[in-house]
């Protein structure tokens, strides 16, 4: 029940996230540079930045984001006015070009971004479908239900639920290992404010230092491994580190933790048929992406629509089974799940990463991109955007510094994986997992909760960065 409210609370979005987001996308503008296309190198660029459709796709842009930062007011969905700004801007481009006999290069450089948001759908919708279907065989729901009824004081549960949300971080996405564990937190902490509260946090940090190690973990590391910057098992070489981030502020919050024992709760939650089956499934999905990856130098996102295959088969088992045994409970519907998506966050990303894209072969402020990563250098710059990560979203940042490809070694993309990463755990809305436990508890874990603890996560930050630095020195 709790899980599912959580859901119902992320799918409204709070007006902070929307200024968040329009302060995101003011920064990925001033961070965008033309994207390294060899079609659009081998053809002549035309600086739009001092020309009047340069000005007017910029203003779009920004009527565009004016409308999602007031979505709530309006109920007007953050996809649209999205997906039409990028729409409008590619079709200036597009006559700018074609009067100038560019129409090839300009071709080539769209179908490139159709291609790389491609793959990121199809890999997300796989991996979301699965996890909305563990959710309905009642996966997260047993696990909720097996932490609840045990007999743990407050203090065993803190790091137990940290622990665990560093552990599912890198597997099912830290959003919603945070829905899963912000659940457990629900039901065992009744009563203790402060419990709540100190849960709450941790799983921010644990979850967000988590899903760096894994493309899985989010959807920055997936850009990264799926944009070819880091093989799979590279990203295991940022897990010292990204458990230093989360065990330094967890030692300082471990002594305001309540020394009690919780009420025991006896809620059971059995199962649906199949559910094991399910997980592994999961399990060999993500094998095969990775398999098609690394051995046939495939894109991950078309194993993972083996993987849908897997899945899609099995439900067809099920249901027949179903249908023989007069079982209705027994069978689900993966089309079913994938209708669950929320198709409103798949299309705003469509929406940004088109116009970003749009307005980098524009050439706005390119200049910038050789300041951060040419005059500060690349550790400085890594790590002053993974700060930034604390104020804007990191999904869009990553797209930016992707999109300017700096030239840079495995162990700097690695420090930019790691500081976007765990650099939202800053503050409560630097980070999807923690604007989504915000409206789930938000007479609990609000802003300034989270605020006051900011000088622990700081120095995880801090610690995992040099962590990083010392045991990855060889790579940098």
């Amino acid at each position: 029940m709790a899980l599912d409210f959580c859901r119902q609370e992320l799918m409204t979005v709070r007006f902070s996230e929307r200024l968040r987001m329009l302060a995101a996308a003011v920064f990925v503008l001033l961070l965008s540079a033309p994207a390294p296309l060899h079609a659009m190198e081998a053809a002549a660029r035309i600086d739009l930045t001092r020309h009047p459709v340069g000005y007017l796709a910029l203003l779009i842009f920004f009527v565009a984001y004016g409308f999602v930062a007031v979505e709530e007011v309006i109920q007007l969905r953050k996809s649209k006015p999205v997906m039409l700004a990028a729409g409008l801007i590619w079709a200036l481009l597009g006559v700018v070009y074609a009067a100038h006999g560019q129409s090839a290069a300009l071709e080539a450089a769209a179908k490139h971004v159709i291609l790389d948001y491609g793959e990121l759908m199809l890999f997300l919708v796989v991996a979301i479908t699965y996890v909305n279907t563990m959710q309905e065989r009642r996966v997260f729901a047993a696990v909720r239900a097996k932490l609840a009824s045990r007999k743990l004081s407050y203090r065993q549960l803190f790091w137990l639920i940290g622990g665990l949300a560093f552990v599912f971080g890198p597997i099912i996405d830290n959003l919603t290992t945070a829905l899963v564990m912000g659940a457990v937190v629900v039901a065992v902490g009744v009563g203790s404010y402060q419990f709540i509260v100190m849960g709450c946090i941790i799983i921010v940090v644990a979850a967000n230092a988590g899903g760096v190690i894994s493309p899985f973990g989010d959807i920055t590391s997936l850009m990264v491994w799926q944009k070819g910057k880091l093989e799979f098992l590279e990203f295991f070489h940022l897990f010292l580190p990204a458990l230093v981030n989360f065990l330094v502020p967890a030692a300082f919050m471990h002594f305001s933790v309540p020394k009690g024992m919780p009420e025991p709760v006896s809620e059971t939650r059995r199962l649906k048929h199949g559910a094991g089956v399910v997980v592994g499934l999961f399990a060999a999905t993500i094998a095969t992406a990775v398999s098609f990856k690394t051995f046939f130098s495939l894109p991950p996102a078309l194993g993972m629509m083996l993987g849908l295959g897997y899945l899609q088969m099995y439900s067809y088992i099920l249901q027949q089974v179903g249908r023989r045994r007069d079982d209705q409970d027994m069978a689900f519907d993966s089309l079913r799940e994938i209708r669950r998506l929320e198709w409103d966050t798949l299309l705003f990303f469509f929406g940004v990463i088109f116009a970003v894209a749009g307005l980098g072969v524009a050439g706005y402020l390119a200049q910038l991109s050789n300041y951060l990563y040419g005059d500060l250098g690349p550790t400085a710059a890594n790590i002053a955007i993974g700060v930034l990560g604390a104020a804007f979203d990191n999904i869009p940042l990553m797209f930016a510094v992707l999109t300017m490809n700096p030239d840079m070694s495995s162990g700097q993309w690695m420090l930019v994986t790691l500081s976007t990463g765990v650099g939202g755990s800053l503050v409560s809305i630097g980070t999807a997992a923690g604007v989504a436990l915000m409206g789930l508890l938000r007479n609990h874990y609000t802003f300034i909760n989270h605020l006051r603890w900011s000088w622990a996560i700081a120095l995880g930050y801090v610690a995992s960065i040099l962590t990083h630095l010392w045991i990855n020195a060889a790579l940098m």
